[in-house]
């Protein structure tokens, strides 16, 4: 059983809609329940900034902080955490839209956001992802990465140098006569990171192959298959210096292709991550409103287990409205998996009733007009 990684206090200060706040929680799962726009989600986005990234919304830190604010906004926690307790504040100190933001762990400033990680993974499913497999190709690389930034937390890093490569050779590509060397060395570099991004990619899904199946076996929601199209995932059986070779080679004999397109044509920003229905098999954009939801959502417990068997420590998870499309039957099977994960998890709704089958194991509060109440 992975090891409990629970938040213990949490205070926020001019986030979104909240003013203030302050709730002493325990290890119990935690059900907010109130009107729409009461504030439950903003609640739960400001968990999310406790892991690296822009939280679950990607929001623009000026559009984070309350309206009003004078001096940004804050998140503090008080975490029983991978490496023991710990205190972790995060927040801006002003409300500019290019305004960084600031990490502090017991007190002390932390040299990256990426330090988060080494004592909690927080994991969402919101209801924007319902539109993950009929949306654009973008949509599911971010959801991909997210999965596999939980496991390597250098992913991002090399998602980001490989981006930053990319629009240098863009803008070298537009000038009249570009510098043939100076492209040669951003074409290699872009060749080494593309192809660790990709085979990244393919050994979170190997892992999550076999999870996958097995943790869907119970019948509770059906099994999702998943591969990657593109180019850099088809080489996967090569040796990696010859895949780097390969697109190496493409990125060099496709320049003046990709200058007359304003934009690079092959790499890993293009892959697409596949998913199908296993037990129809079917394409899951083809599938139901129901049984996307019920994909996605065995996909995403899928991936928390794995996360807990890979770390010793079971995610915190943040499910928001995570029980509207559900019958009974598979609320009370989503409650028990949640459980057996051996985590946190902030669940949202508008009506109570719908988390009875949970019980004792979670604390209700409700929330209205960015105020929270047992």
């Amino acid at each position: 059983m992975p090891h409990k990684v629970y938040i213990t206090r949490l205070k926020l200060t001019d986030f979104r809609n909240y003013a203030s706040l302050a709730l002493d929680l325990d290890q119990r799962h935690v059900v907010l329940s109130g009107e729409n726009g009461a504030g439950k989600t903003n609640l739960m986005e400001a968990i999310s900034f406790l892991s690296p990234g822009r939280g679950l919304r990607r929001a623009a830190y000026a559009d984070v902080a309350r309206v009003g604010a004078a001096d940004g906004f804050s998140v503090y926690a008080v975490v029983d955490g991978m490496e023991g307790p710990v205190e972790i504040g995060t927040g801006t100190a002003g409300g500019e839209e290019g305004q960084s933001r600031r990490l502090r762990l017991n007190g002390t400033p932390a040299r990256t956001v990426d330090e988060l990680t080494d004592h909690l993974r927080v994991l969402w499913l919101t209801p924007a992802m319902d539109g993950l497999f009929t949306g654009p190709a973008g949509d599911r690389r971010r959801f991909l990465d997210r999965l596999v930034l939980s496991l390597d937390p250098e992913h991002g890093r090399r998602a980001s140098e490989f981006d930053r490569a990319m629009r240098s050779r863009n803008r070298l590509l537009s000038e009249f006569r570009p510098d043939p060397s100076w492209l040669s060395a951003i074409e290699r570099e872009m060749a080494g990171l593309g192809v660790s991004m990709a085979r990244a990619r393919l050994e979170m899904l190997s892992l999550l192959a076999g999870l996958v199946e097995r943790s869907q076996a119970n019948g509770s929601f059906p099994t999702a298959r998943l591969s990657l199209s593109g180019f850099l995932e088809d080489c996967h059986d090569l040796p990696a210096y010859d895949v780097e070779e390969r697109y190496l080679a493409m990125l060099q004999e496709g320049r003046p292709r990709d200058a007359a397109a304003g934009r690079t044509l092959d790499g890993p920003h293009r892959s697409d991550l596949l998913i199908r229905h296993h037990e129809k098999d079917m394409e899951a954009e083809r599938c139901s409103t129901g049984e996307q939801k019920a994909l996605l959502i065995g996909l995403v417990l899928a991936h928390a287990r794995l996360v807990g068997e890979m770390t010793g420590h079971a995610p915190v998870l943040l499910l928001d409205e995570i029980a509207a499309h559900l019958d009974r039957r598979r609320r009370a099977a989503l409650f028990d998996r949640v459980d057996e994960l051996g985590g946190q998890a902030f669940m949202t709704g508008t009506d109570r009733a719908m988390f009875e089958a949970l019980g004792e194991r979670g604390r209700y509060l409700t929330v209205a007009n960015g105020r929270v109440s047992e």
